[in-house]
């Protein structure tokens, strides 16, 4: 398991290594699954993905209701099926949600009476965003220091479930631990805070670049959907809204990339089992290292 923040370079280690092992690539990317959003969502180019056969990159579609409860129920019989023809796989993401419910599986979160949710939804409609953040920094302060502020959906969910539990969101994930018949090696990738940050922002520069905001624009008719919910989308979408000029959705799309890849690192550190290794290695010295870790 490859995995830490945005822009690392998770996705050139994970080929080296499938290719160096013989195997394919599982994604543990939240939006990568989704075949409509090319450019936003820093997919593998088409070559990378010709080096190695990937799953769960281009495999879905944003009109399908698709999350890490589902990821899970395809995911993990994929392994198990993989693991038949294949000594190793390697799985590669930065959605630490998706990871968690196929390496720990998920508990049965209760069923959320529709008055609650209905409640959550109109208040965002007349509140906006700040008020769903305001709201679960109250009632579960642990997990707003994690989660997508910038997602609404998710923000949602873990209110709505918070309201009617009285229990965090986390309380129902993964409190059984997933017994696996194969061995696990998680691997991080980290690299010094200015530089990566640096990366982000050239890679929005490259996005823009390839017609993020173009991609944005043809996608600005379906922005309600899940799926769009996102740093990367959302901010050209409330540029198309007339809520600010380019020049501040550019300045916004790097900042909260850069917020995201915060979070992520927040998320990725709490795991004691994860083996940290500075991403500005050569891959060839990565995967020596790799190798050798029982």
């Amino acid at each position: 398991m490859i995995s830490g923040p945005t822009a690392v370079g998770k996705t050139a280690l994970a080929i080296a290594l499938a290719k160096q092992l013989g195997t394919e690539i599982v994604s543990a990317d939240s939006r990568q699954v989704y075949k409509e959003m090319e450019i936003g969502t820093a997919k593998p180019s088409s070559e990378e993905l010709n080096e190695v056969r990937h799953h769960f990159i281009n495999s879905h579609s944003i009109h399908q209701d698709f999350n890490a409860g589902q990821y899970e129920r395809e995911a993990y019989p994929l392994l198990q099926s993989l693991f038949k023809t294949h000594d190793h796989v390697v799985m590669v993401g930065g959605s630490g949600l998706y990871i968690k419910a196929v390496i720990d599986g998920f508990d049965e979160i209760p069923e959320v009476p529709e008055s609650i949710r209905t409640s959550i939804e109109e208040q965002y409609s007349e509140k906006g965003i700040v008020w769903l953040q305001s709201a679960l920094a109250r009632l579960d302060p642990e997990l707003y220091h994690t989660i997508d502020k910038q997602n609404p959906h998710r923000l949602i969910r873990a209110l709505e479930v918070c309201t009617f539990t009285g229990k965090s969101i986390q309380h129902f994930r993964g409190k059984v631990k997933r017994e696996h018949a194969f061995k696990l090696i998680k691997i991080g990738l980290e690299m010094e805070r200015q530089q990566l940050y640096d990366r982000i922002n050239l890679r929005m520069d490259k996005m823009i670049e390839e017609g993020l905001f173009e991609e944005a624009e043809r996608l600005f008719p379906l922005r309600q959907l899940n799926a769009l919910q996102t740093v990367g989308y959302q901010e050209v979408f409330d540029y198309l809204d007339g809520k600010y000029d380019r020049a501040e959705a550019v300045r916004l799309l790097k900042q909260h990339s850069r917020h995201y890849a915060k979070r992520q690192m927040t998320w990725f550190k709490r795991d004691q089992n994860v083996h940290w290794l500075e991403a500005n290695m050569e891959v060839e010295n990565l995967l020596h290292t790799i190798m050798g870790i029982k």
